[in-house]
């Protein structure tokens, strides 16, 4: 759970000859925290009564950090328009297909052969298709989701670990989730997009921080015993985040 801040107020420090501006508040929490947002806005969440001069030493600690992260930004792969209209390209579990419209009394939606045929009695508007394909990638989501999620926990039967409930939901900035206070994992729904192995990586990775919360050495060789090749699947999921 998130504790709410009160004030949010500003300032800044320099490292390596780099201003890095943040935003920072008093919140009720214990330690000090920090997030930088895809927009590279940087915030600091910090105790009650922790002085300036602390909050600016743990910054300044973090700012490394902080320009490696606004760095991987700068190198994502430019987000390209996505257009609704016939003929306008989609991903689906990393191939391209194409959509194409024909005229038919029922309204349906199927994928064959790499064409996703929209089948509806007029012309739909470009609100009607997306909330249309949004549907669908919500229904494939959640077939394959089921599939991979008792596949992948088999595969890591030998820890002891229970298979939680899933849920697949819109996130913006991350891929997946895992709630130690629901004992639920939440799914980006643009991971039916990606190539199996990308949904597969962030499953294990999920399963994983169940029995270890942190990104430790000891996590990656655990994610490594079960998903060998994540560091390929994490650098794909990286350039599309």
């Amino acid at each position: 759970m998130t504790s709410k801040c009160n004030e949010i107020r500003h300032d800044s420090v320099e490292w390596a000859g780099v201003s890095i501006d943040y935003n920072w508040c008093h919140s009720r929490r214990r330690t000090l925290g920090i997030t930088v947002r895809a927009d590279k806005l940087v915030s600091v969440r910090v105790p009650l009564r922790t002085a300036i001069k602390e909050i600016r030493k743990f910054v300044t600690s973090r700012a490394e950090w902080v320009l490696n992260v606004w760095k991987k930004f700068d190198q994502r792969l430019p987000r390209h328009q996505q257009y609704y209209s016939h003929g306008a390209e989609f991903m689906y579990l990393g191939e391209t297909i194409r959509l194409e419209f024909s005229k038919g009394t029922a309204r349906t939606l199927q994928l064959h052969n790499g064409l996703l045929l929209l089948t509806t009695p007029y012309i739909p508007s470009e609100d009607t298709v997306r909330r249309m394909i949004t549907h669908w990638y919500r229904k494939q989501a959640e077939d394959i989701v089921k599939q991979r999620s008792i596949e992948c926990h088999r595969l890591m039967q030998a820890e002891e670990i229970p298979l939680p409930s899933i849920t697949i939901r819109s996130m913006k900035t991350r891929w997946g989730s895992y709630s130690y206070q629901t004992k639920r994992i939440s799914l980006s729904l643009n991971l039916i997009r990606m190539p199996l192995a990308c949904l597969d990586y962030v499953i294990i990775h999920e399963l994983c921080h169940i029995k270890v919360r942190h990104h430790g050495p000891d996590f990656w060789r655990m994610v490594s015993r079960y998903c060998p090749n994540y560091l390929a699947e994490r650098n794909l999921l990286k350039q599309y985040a």
